[in-house]
């Protein structure tokens, strides 16, 4: 089996045109830039959109720590000579293949300058250590997806305008009902209280959470709740307690859910 291709189609339920334009961008081979919060389905999207589109995906995920050669490659040495290894970035331009690199925003800034070549009309990736240019394969495309709101950093506007860009955010009521009831096995009902608990904790946005819960920890509420383990129990160990470490917030949090169930 390919490693770099799903077995099934990734499941996603568009509540836009975001498939049409992400066609529409890798067809011209055009770079996406995807942003929204947490959990709100941007890596679903894109493995759907590369069997969608019957491309292999490498996903990268991005770190402070992570160097030019983390991506590119770097020689190895083994028992008998020192060999090249590509990184994930040159491997997905060889092959063809969809690269999302998720949260870039956290990379360092003199790593994320070594897609600039493949962002353009060059559409290649140099690699010094190896002496070589990579000419990116027709079908390569670039996707960076990152939430801007749960970072200090920024992407410079010298990388961030190379992209066009798709924004993400949380579903409507209903498709996320629907989705939480797909993805969890749960009933109509328990999903919708599950959802408007969701939307609860997102209003305290700015006052206390960085985020609200994601679609992805109510999803893992109805999971265990499904598995047996009651919905107040479920919907703390789920939610309340990954949101926050403060006790008065997450009395507040645990006010909500035992009002919602």
């Amino acid at each position: 089996m390919d490693p770099y291709r799903a077995s099934s189609e990734p499941h996603f339920e568009a509540s836009g045109d975001e498939c049409a334009l992400f066609s529409a961008a890798c067809a011209q081979r055009l770079p996406v830039l995807i942003k929204g919060p947490t959990g709100c389905g941007k890596t679903r999207f894109v493995q759907h959109m590369a069997w969608r589109l019957k491309r292999p995906l490498v996903t990268v995920a991005c770190n402070d720590d992570m160097s030019a050669s983390d991506l590119t490659g770097r020689w190895l040495l083994d028992a008998h000579s020192t060999r090249w290894q590509d990184g994930p970035l040159t491997l997905a331009a060889r092959m063809g293949a969809i690269c999302d690199l998720d949260e870039l925003v956290e990379a360092r800034a003199d790593t994320t300058v070594v897609i600039h070549p493949l962002t353009d009309t060059r559409s290649m990736l140099p690699l010094d250590k190896h002496n070589e240019v990579v000419q990116a394969h027709p079908d390569f495309a670039l996707v960076v997806s990152y939430n801007p709101g749960t970072s200090a950093k920024e992407l410079k506007a010298s990388t961030r305008q190379r992209f066009c860009a798709l924004q993400f955010d949380y579903p409507g009521s209903e498709l996320e009902t629907a989705i939480v009831a797909r993805e969890s096995g749960a009933g109509a009902e328990l999903a919708a209280s599950l959802v408007a608990l969701g939307l609860r904790t997102r209003r305290l946005k700015g006052h206390g959470l960085e985020e609200g819960a994601s679609t992805r920890m109510l999803i893992h509420a109805a999971a265990l709740i499904r598995q047996g383990i009651s919905p107040v129990a479920a919907c703390h160990m789920a939610v309340v307690t990954p949101l926050t470490d403060d006790t008065d917030l997450g009395e507040a949090l645990s006010a909500a859910v035992h009002a919602s169930f």
